[in-house]
């Protein structure tokens, strides 16, 4: 090892590798600064440092073998006993030491003055696709180039797409005869939305192909800012043709990531036909309108044309869905989420987004999928909202109402965000700011139905019960919004049950019923047939009550009917139905299904007079999902236990709370009649703890809102008139 050692350093090898590393660190350092100024791809880089690392052994194999001498350079000679490498001559020994040294500090320099790599972004910008201008005569072409060129442009992360849907009717509603989204059109809904820029586009026919043109243009002054064109060699080539020119458009509009590794290639609509994507796009506007159950045709005959259509079949999922009709539904998501390759990564994201919240109610998933989507593209309105609803769903209700807000801001007039921002203030109690929202948009629209929702609400808080009615009635009548009828019958009847009218609620109930049955609309359906099983059993009809609570749960799977269901069964001594609930939703992954399992669990121990059990289901409820209606039985378990301070404290908080239970599995169904008793509930916990003042108030304010129709009622005025 000596000699070897020796020989080493006769043939100056290790000098060599001391050289070679010093300058290779210096050339690295260097090209990690360079090479990102000149946007240079980051395999430059790669292959740099690849190459170093390669050139290592080779450069030492050469040392070894060859010298540097006064003739040039020469085999290095034999070893010999003799012959040592000279120390003497230090100046190869400074040489390396220097390069070494130059490059330590230039990393130590980089290291500290640079701090932390500044990405640049670009800027933010808000786009509207108008109608392209279609000179070929096929109808085909209608609505399916602007769907094309919004999913190529899509894949840029500094662009967000009002959508078309939309402004097409703020188009109508603002313009007089108005048909079409035309250039005209789309202009000046930019103005009004204040969307940054409008893109326009042609088809016309060349030769046996056809050309086509973008343009870009400022909607302020109507001001052409760039056009770019492509040919296409026939009709099955148009869509690609308009994936090539949604990158001219994204390079335009400033995206930085075409071409790059987080986005190297530009995503676009593919579809097995014409008709196939036609047909999808037919079914996009007819969803958007409120128009499911046509929607769903559409959807069907686009994945008929093509099995493969991943976009399709997520659309007709979440039209199911709307529609009630839950295991259909559910079938669609398995497809599509099986056919998430042929999607973009937005659609992709906001599919299992919709997944998670829609089918698994798994909300959690749901939020961390809309984060990932709007940490990739920032500008991604429908993903802002997404998140907010999401994040409501998760009972994160100042999260969802801080989306709310970044929408507005930048959407001040969209109906959409404004109107889902008034039902985060109802359901936060914040009556007065979701009732002056409504108010607003009901007078710019009174058509559009789902604004009256939070002023029925507002009404009802205030006591104002013929308002409320007025409010639903104004939802009746509206044209705009999902389900406005339905859910308008459904309202009319809670109030109905808050006032104790249990009469004119079956009325109500019995008449949304038909119209749900009509739509084919289950969900719905089930959600009234359940109300009508409250009524029923108040009215002390436990038999007919407990028939249709079946139907019920024949109709709908979902939590909405479950748990009123279960809730019912221990209320009329069918235990074993309510336990068969109960262990069925405790056996659930979401937090919020195991929250309310326990729940059930509690009050069945109640029942029974075991009042520790009950609390420790509903304590451990509370921690899993910290529920409006988990507090209440909280509160009456620990009244029956006789523990009235603790039974005080959170029903109390049920009161501050009480916008959670406008609609109190968040589903936006009205359940206010849940809060009726609430008084009731209080008063006894404050007359027990020596309240009088409190309590008689407390019974009074219960006898206003529900002066007849059930024992409460009777049991409060004893309390009051001992």
């Amino acid at each position: 090892m000596n000699r070897f050692i020796r020989e080493l350093r006769r043939r100056e090898v290790l000098r060599t590798a001391g050289l070679y590393v010093g300058i290779c660190w210096f050339l690295v350092e260097a090209s990690s600064v360079v090479l990102p100024t000149f946007n240079a791809p980051t395999w430059v880089l790669q292959a740099i440092i690849i190459a170093v690392f390669a050139g290592f052994p080779i450069t030492l194999v050469l040392a070894w073998v060859y010298d540097f001498t006064s003739h040039g350079i020469e085999v290095q000679p034999d070893a010999t006993d003799t012959i040592v490498a000279p120390i003497g001559s230090r100046k190869m020994d400074f040489v390396v030491i220097g390069v070494m040294a130059v490059a330590l500090i230039f990393s130590i320099y980089l290291n500290i003055t640079s701090g932390p790599a500044i990405v640049e972004e670009a800027e933010p910008v808000s786009i509207l696709i108008a109608d392209f201008d279609n000179e070929t005569g096929n109808s085909l072409f209608d609505g399916l180039l602007e769907q094309a060129l919004n999913i190529g442009i899509e894949s840029a992360p500094n662009v967000t797409s009002f959508e078309r849907n939309e402004a097409r009717s703020i188009a109508t509603r603002t313009q007089a005869n108005v048909a079409t989204l035309n250039v005209a059109a789309a202009t000046l809904v930019a103005v009004r939305e204040g969307i940054k820029l409008v893109l326009s586009g042609s088809i016309r026919p060349s030769g046996s192909g056809f050309e086509l043109q973008v343009s870009g243009v400022d909607p302020t002054d109507s001001r052409i800012l760039f056009e770019v064109g492509e040919k296409a060699k026939s009709a099955e080539s148009v869509l690609q043709v308009i994936g090539d020119l949604s990158k001219e458009v994204r390079e335009e509009l400033g995206d930085m990531t075409l071409g790059s590794d987080t986005n190297p290639i530009g995503e676009t609509f593919t579809a097995a036909s014409l008709e196939a994507a036609k047909a999808y796009t037919t079914a996009l506007q007819l969803a958007y309108e409120g128009k499911h159950v046509e929607a769903v045709e559409q959807y069907r005959r686009a994945t008929e044309l093509d099995p493969n259509f991943g976009r399709a079949f997520s659309g007709l999922a979440l039209s199911e869905f709307k529609l009630g009709r839950t295991e259909k539904a559910t079938e669609h998501w398995d497809t599509a989420l099986s056919l998430m390759e042929t999607m973009t990564e937005r659609e992709r994201l906001r599919t299992l987004g919709l997944y998670y919240a829609s089918v698994t109610h798994n909300f959690a998933n749901a939020v961390q999928s809309f984060t990932e989507l709007v940490e990739k593209y920032p500008a991604d309105a429908a993903g802002h909202n997404n998140l907010a609803v999401a994040a409501f769903l998760n009972l994160d209700f100042q999260f969802a109402a801080e989306e709310g807000r970044k929408l507005i801001d930048i959407y001040p007039t969209s109906q959409l965000y404004r109107s889902n921002f008034a039902l985060y203030a109802m359901y936060a109690g914040e009556f007065a700011q979701a009732a002056g929202i409504a108010t607003a948009m009901i007078e710019e629209d009174p058509a559009y139905g789902v604004p009256y929702l939070p002023l029925a609400m507002a009404a009802i808080d205030d006591g104002d019960l013929e308002a409320a009615h007025i409010a639903y009635q104004g939802m009746i009548k509206a044209t705009t919004g999902t389900y406005r009828e339905s859910l308008a019958h459904l309202g009319l009847a809670d109030v109905a049950i808050f006032s104790g009218d249990f009469d004119k609620a079956k009325e109500w109930l019995a008449a949304g019923i038909k119209i749900d049955n009509e739509a084919d609309n289950r969900s719905a359906a089930a959600v009234k047939n359940i109300a009508l099983a409250e009524v029923l059993a108040k009215q002390g009809d436990t038999r007919i009550a407990s028939d249709t609570a079946t139907s019920a749960l024949e109709q709908s799977a979902m939590i909405s009917v479950k748990v009123p269901a279960a809730l019912l069964y221990v209320d009329i001594g069918n235990i074993e139905a309510a336990n068969s609930i109960a262990a069925e939703l405790t056996s659930k992954l979401q937090p919020q299904s195991r929250a309310y399992g326990q729940m059930i669990q509690a009050v069945i121990a109640r029942n029974s007079g075991d009042y520790v059990p009950a609390v420790d289901f509903l304590r451990g409820a509370a921690e899993l999902a910290d529920l409006w209606l988990v507090r209440f039985e909280l509160g009456r378990t620990y009244l029956e236990a006789e523990f009235f301070a603790e039974a005080l404290s959170e029903l109390l908080l049920c009161d501050e709370r009480r916008g959670e239970a406008t609609a109190i599995f968040l589903d936006d169904n009205p359940s206010y009649r849940y809060l009726a008793t609430l008084p009731y509930w209080t008063a006894r916990a404050q007359q027990a703890l020596g309240m009088q003042s409190s309590s008689l108030e407390g019974y009074q304010t219960f006898l206003s809102r529900r002066p007849n129709g059930e024992p409460l009622t009777d049991d409060a005025r004893q309390r009051l008139h001992p």
